[in-house]
């Protein structure tokens, strides 16, 4: 529904998003719409000066509430009774009751509901019967924008142009004014009363929001915009939101943090509501107050931290402005009535934040950004300085995280010293676990978890605002955003455990239940299904017996459980309660299992499984099942390939028959010529019309009954090829041995999941291993036939149904050397030892050895190592450590020279890649980085250059140079000087007599015409990006590398001379040995 600056009022359905239908009767512009809580009517009001009711059920109009003499800009129904309020630009605020209304509508009986549905069209003029004023409210100056009821007393408030809010007050006979609220600097558009808190907002003109106290009818709290008024405001009827129309849109706010203040010591949770201190036993659900708390501040306590040792607490007070912000500290009554608790003097003082580090000692952060000590009489026992420190929390007796802007530090407040430090910034909730071992440091949209010493184990992100968490039993965190329970392990893995209608603040996790706190701080307990993380978190630490049990006994199904088995690399701990065939086949690839990947393949019988599967085994040596998936595929060619490479030439020669069956002229001919039958390659060519290849093959390879039958064959206009003198006969080598067992693999343990499947689909296992069995006698299989008339092929020349499996070697134990009955020591490691097929254990893999390229990292701290190891990353880190190398751009040459220099060749076999090795060194050439020389070409640098520290003739020239370019400057004093160094130094006769003279000539007059950046007499460093003298005693940088020195100002750049460092990086120097580390 929505009001409107036209006549007709438009009811619409914001989920369609189209208006459904339109009422008609205002004459003017309508200002404000609202619909009733129970009936189905609409309020509207108007610049015609009334006021309408109507029933969008009927859509007719039911009432007309006329009497107001100017714009009507606002009216409201009751919350609850039968009233409704409206304010105009006439100055007043009128009350109506409505109670004849909902009699004649509403209510049963005679001139009620029944006779106004039998004559519908008939409506009393101006409704006076229906609407009654009952009282007008007079006081404001000028004309009022809106009106509101309190939802539950006797009240109303207005807001005017006057740029006033008035209080009134009412009862059945009378209304009266109660208070006037000032301070808006222009008119008042809206006004309203707090749903649940003794407050009144406003908004106005004036780009403010404001709050009022409505017991002391002051402003409490302020906002504003910089270019926006403020023109309307409506409350949630259940949440803490308000929202807040304005020129430029709309804003959506909240008052005050909803997150409740709470403590929590074994199996008691202390938290505050409604100025109570209350105690939640978790084991009995038995809930008291404890305490009533003195209250003086309006704002809400935003933290709690207890001390079971001496039963006290503090409760921090934040205020809008943080200087105002407060702690009080209470000592909890050891017995009290929870039906009328006492209200104990607590000790009030101002702080930022408070939390206890002893049990008879708290840290309070105050206003200077100073951590004071206190005892339980709150006197001051110690004061340590801590400038950037922004808040602080609990980290165990004695300690203290500071947060800082970016860092978060753990700090030991008795040796006062920082103990670690780790960069997280904007920390707002630090949970520690029971242990103390593992910390939470949650930011808005941030979880970090530390382990003790701050070193960050895992960063969590989140999209949506963090509000709470807590460590279970077995070290996860369990934590909620806005609409969801999460949960996040150590190493990194996080997941949904379930969603949430509203927020609310963890408390405590024991197994399946969650406790809680809403919003309205009331204790809650939720029940989670902890299976997902738990199964998770036990194979992380590889409790196998936890998994298989969860496996076999928990619903774990889902796409999101696999996914996860095989990023991790379990896909065989997957492949238990996968029931999908597609899946498992897949799994089964990924962990090597053959055996599951046949089953599946035969139950999906799908070309790209078997060609698949095919790859699979053929990397594992096993032929016999590759022989199947090429059947299957009918790829005839790598069938054929694979008979020679095992040497299975029978079935090759079976290969050229089918071949010859399916008239592939071409696969006919390669499998004769791998078979070396010269007499079938002379049929095929002469088949094709290739006489004279087969002459040349016939005659070359000695069969000559055959070459002369070709030859007659050629015309008298057919040229017979020649031969080829030096031809030689060549044939395919014969197989020593036929391969009819797979390959042999390295013998290996099962993996404990393996086993498990073992025992527990024995069956299934059995089945598949009955599909690999083979005849012993090869040659005799039924499946190939003994001539081409027995083969079995299907419409397109392939292998029928009855020789999928025919012919295939079985494994036959030839390599079972019988050791499964040794005793061993359970605790040798010597590697991966041979179990027998029924007993579980864990997989060991060969582990690969440390290459020697990595040995050179590993023993070495010199960058040049690193280089020559080919991990240019960690010698970059070495090089930035060591000489604050930032640009490696210019090294790029020199990198890529150093390390193909660092390895030797050598050829291992004939037509395989070569061989790397990697001598070890007793001398390391390091490859020095080059400086670039500054050109300096002003009278200025001239002089600058004559301080430079140079061989005597080399010094000479520069003080020549200078001489003569100052002399000519006729800045003769300075001239002057610079022919005395140079008279001191012995020049030649010549250069000296020179020089006496420029000299005479410069002492009649001892001026300088210009001023320079010069003085002789105080010894300076040149700056080597400004060239501006640094003399001595004033600050200045220099680069780690080349020493160039630079003001202050070019700290952290990259330096002119070495072109690759920062300046003024705290490096320790470059090493180019090894005696250096000694």
């Amino acid at each position: 529904m929505f009001p409107s600056f036209s006549w007709p009022l438009q009811i619409w359905n914001y989920k369609l998003r189209r208006c459904l239908f339109t009422l008609l009767g205002h004459l003017d512009y309508i200002r404000t719409t609202f619909f009733h809580h129970e009936y189905p009517w609409i309020l509207s009001s108007s610049d015609d000066q009334t006021i309408r009711i109507w029933n969008w059920q009927s859509r007719t109009c039911i009432s007309v509430l006329t009497g107001h003499s100017h714009y009507v800009m606002c009216a409201q129904f009751h919350p609850s009774e039968d009233l409704v309020v409206s304010a105009s630009l006439d100055q007043t605020v009128r009350v109506w009751d409505i109670s004849g209304l909902r009699k004649k509508n509403v209510a049963p009986g005679p001139g009620g509901i029944e006779d106004r549905l039998r004559s519908p069209g008939q409506t009393d003029l101006f409704g006076t019967s229906d609407a009654i004023v009952k009282h007008v409210l007079e006081g404001h100056d000028r004309g009022v924008n809106w009106a509101a009821f309190h939802p539950t007393l006797p009240l109303i408030v207005s807001g005017a142009d006057d740029r006033q809010l008035k209080l009134w007050r009412m009862n059945e006979s009378k209304a009266w004014e109660v208070d006037t609220c000032r301070g808006h600097y222009n008119n008042v558009s809206c006004c309203l009363f707090h749903p649940r808190q003794e407050l009144i907002l406003s908004n106005s003109e004036d780009k403010s929001i404001r709050v009022w106290d409505i017991s002391k009818r002051t402003g409490v709290q302020t906002f504003r915009r910089e270019h926006d008024r403020f023109w309307v405001m409506a409350a949630h009827p259940t949440l803490n939101l308000f929202a807040a129309g304005h020129d430029g849109g709309m804003i959506i706010f909240k008052l005050e943090k909803e997150r409740p203040p709470f403590a929590v010591h074994s199996n008691i949770l202390y938290y505050v509501k409604d100025k109570y201190l209350r105690k939640l036993d978790f084991t009995t659900s038995k809930d008291v107050a404890v305490m009533q708390l003195r209250g003086g501040s309006r704002s809400p306590f935003s933290s709690m931290s207890y001390n079971p040792a001496e039963n006290s607490v503090l409760l921090c007070t934040k205020t809008t402005n943080v200087e105002n912000s407060t702690y009080d500290l209470y000592m909890v009554p050891k017995d009290s009535d929870s039906s009328n608790p006492d209200a104990p003097e607590g000790k009030r003082s101002s702080g930022l934040n408070a939390v206890w580090v002893a049990r008879n000692r708290f840290a309070v952060l105050d206003r200077t950004h100073s951590i004071i000590i206190k005892n339980l009489k709150n006197e001051i026992t110690k004061k340590v300085q801590a400038p950037n420190c922004e808040d602080i929390f609990y980290a165990g007796t004695g300690c203290l995280l500071l947060k800082e802007a970016d860092t978060v530090t753990l700090f030991d407040v008795q040796q006062k010293r920082t103990l670690a430090t780790v960069k997280i910034s904007k920390v707002k909730m630090v949970i520690w676990s029971s242990d103390m071992a593992t910390v939470a440091l949650i930011s808005k949209h941030v979880i970090s978890i530390c382990n003790r010493k701050l070193e960050n184990l895992c960063s969590i992100h989140e999209n949506i605002r963090i509000k709470s968490g807590s460590w279970d039993e077995s070290g996860v965190l369990v934590y909620t955003t806005s609409n969801h329970i999460k949960y996040a392990l150590t190493n990194g893995d996080h997941g949904i455990i379930r969603t949430l209608d509203l927020p609310i603040y963890i408390t405590r996790i024991k197994g399946n239940s969650v406790y809680c706190l809403d919003r309205a701080c009331r204790p809650r307990v939720l029940s989670i299904d902890p299976t997902e993380f738990k199964f998770k978190l036990a194979l992380v630490n590889r409790k196998y017996e936890e998994v298989l049990h969860m496996v076999r006994n928990a619903k774990l199904v889902g796409q999101s459980i696999i996914s996860y088995l095989q990023k991790k690399g379990y896909p065989e701990v997957a492949l238990h309660f996968v029931k999908d065939e597609k899946t498992r086949f897949g799994l089964a690839l990924e962990c090597g299992n053959i055996e599951i990947a046949l089953e599946a393949a035969k139950a999906l019988d799908d070309a790209a499984c078997w060609e698949k599967l095919g790859e699979a085994a053929l990397l594992q040596g096993n032929h016999q099942i590759v022989e199947m998936a090429y059947q299957k595929t009918k790829n005839f060619d790598k069938l054929s390939f694979l008979y020679l490479i095992t040497g299975n030439l029978e079935k090759l020669r079976k290969m050229m028959k089918i071949a010859e069956i399916r008239k592939d002229t071409s696969g006919h001919y390669q499998n004769a010529l791998l078979l070396g039958d010269v007499n079938e390659r002379v049929k095929i060519l002469k088949g094709c019309g290739q006489k004279s290849l087969a002459y040349l093959t016939a005659a070359t390879h000695g069969l000559q009954d055959e070459a002369e039958e070709l030859k007659e064959t050629f015309g008298e206009n057919e040229r017979v090829p020649d031969l080829y003198p030096n031809a030689s006969l060549l044939q395919p080598p014969v197989p020593i041995t036929q391969q009819e067992s797979n390959w042999p693999l390295l013998t290996v343990s099962k993996g404990f999941f393996e086993g498990a499947m073992a025992a527990r689909g024995g069956k299934q296992s059995a089945l598949a291993a009955s599909a690999l069995e083979a005849d012993d006698d090869v040659g005799a299989g039924g499946g190939w036939g003994d001539d081409a008339d027995d083969l079995v092929l299907d419409e397109e020349g392939g292998f029928g149904e009855g020789l999928d499996e025919e012919g295939m070697a079985g494994d036959g134990g030839g390599w079972d050397v019988g050791d499964d009955d040794l005793e061993l020591p359970p605790d040798l490691d010597v590697g991966p030892s041979a179990t027998g097929a029924g007993e579980e254990g864990y997989f060991v893999p060969p582990t690969k050895g440390t290459s020697q390229s990595q040995v050179w990292c590993n023993n070495s701290q010199l960058p040049v190592d690193h280089i020559l190891a080919g991990s240019f990353e960690t010698a970059m880190r070495l090089l930035h450590d060591q000489i604050g190398v930032v640009e490696f751009e210019e090294y790029k040459q020199l990198f890529l020279q150093t390390y193909s220099r660092a390895r030797t060749c050598y050829v291992g076999l004939p037509s395989l890649t070569p061989l790397f090795g990697y001598p070890h060194r007793n001398c390391l050439i390091y490859s020095p980085l080059t400086n670039s020389s500054v050109s300096l070409c002003s009278h200025q640098m001239a002089a600058y250059f004559t301080h430079c520290n140079l061989q005597p003739i080399h010094l000479i020239l520069t003080l020549r140079t200078a001489l003569n370019l100052f002399f000519k400057l006729k800045n003769y004093k300075t001239a002057a000087s610079f022919a005395r160094r140079l008279l001191e130094l012995g020049p030649k006769p010549d250069i000296a007599q020179q020089t006496r003279k420029i000299l005479a000539a410069c002492e009649k007059n001892p001026t300088d015409a210009h001023e320079l950046k010069y003085d002789q007499h105080n010894p300076f460093d040149i700056c080597a990006a400004s060239y501006v003298p640094i003399y001595r005693g004033k600050p200045v940088v220099k680069c780690p590398l080349s020493g160039a020195c630079y003001l202050p100002e070019f700290k952290g750049q990259v330096c002119r001379v070495s072109k690759v460092t920062e300046i003024g990086k705290d490096c320790i120097g470059l090493r180019i040995s090894p005696i250096q580390f000694r």
